[in-house]
């Protein structure tokens, strides 16, 4: 005999990729619209981000108002090159004003941060804590942004080690996990020996912590050699994100749906 199976758990685990994880905006968009739960998100860098601020209640079209009216300045200052070119303790002020002083814990949908600890090289998942100080810490790129002391601990960007966070997913409960990757590695010929630095690091960055093998379902928009800085393409990745997420709608609603055989 058959029968539906329990509907399951889904989180879905938003990878880094700095501006290019504007496109999870517009892969919760389409979630949206096809009626796919979201029950808890984690996130590194980016990730972190769109993640928490939706976590908090923030309605999509709020958080594409923000995309549209939010550049570097808002959330970076320079510093001096001590462990980074830029700060991004201005980050936090701006988190404050948009989701409150709130504690990870207190949001209205389970939400974990991937981070990593620059001098033991371990990923940590940040799933209590101040939610502003936390997203912080997952964006922090490291070599270009200062790290963060958190809990003792000297913290830099979760995409050093865990870029698209699904064993985070499942710790919150989810059963089936929805993996969003914006890395999309790609080799630029035109630019010698830097080309072939950046499609390297591109690759490890995109393959750390196996996220993108280990999902149930994984959406990659087509972000191929677009910028990681321009935030000003933020519609064009948020299209991409959502055209992706359609591609993948059938396959989710399948497996949300699949019989379980019984005795």
């Amino acid at each position: 005999m058959y029968q539906l199976a329990e509907i399951k758990s889904v989180g879905l685990a938003l990878g880094g990729g700095a501006a290019r994880g504007l496109a999870h905006i517009g892969v919760l968009a389409a979630l949206e619209e096809a009626a796919i739960p979201i029950d808890c998100i984690s996130g590194t860098s980016m990730g972190a981000m769109i993640g928490a601020a939706y976590c908090a209640g923030i309605e999509l079209p709020e958080l594409m108002e923000i995309a549209a009216n939010t550049g570097w300045r808002h959330i970076s200052t320079f510093t001096w090159p001590h462990q980074g070119l830029l700060s991004f303790a201005k980050m936090e002020d701006w988190i404050v004003n948009l989701i409150g002083d709130v504690d990870v814990c207190d949001l209205a949908i389970p939400f974990a941060a991937m981070a990593t600890d620059i001098e033991t090289g371990q990923k940590i998942m940040l799933n209590e804590g101040p939610a502003a100080k936390i997203i912080r810490t997952s964006c922090s790129v490291p070599g270009v942004v200062e790290p963060v002391k958190f809990n003792g601990r000297l913290l830099c960007d979760g995409g050093v080690s865990d870029n698209v966070p699904v064993e985070a997913a499942r710790f919150l409960g989810a059963d089936y996990v929805i993996g969003v990757d914006v890395f999309a590695p790609a080799y630029r010929g035109f630019l010698g020996p830097l080309g072939v630095t950046m499609a390297a690091v591109e690759t490890l960055v995109e393959n750390a912590g196996s996220g993108a093998i280990t999902s149930d379902c994984l959406i990659v928009p087509d972000l191929v050699g677009q910028s990681y800085i321009r935030l000003s393409k933020y519609d064009e990745f948020i299209q991409a994100g959502r055209r992706a997420t359609q591609e993948k709608i059938p396959e989710i609603k399948q497996a949300l749906a699949e019989p379980v055989e019984t005795l």
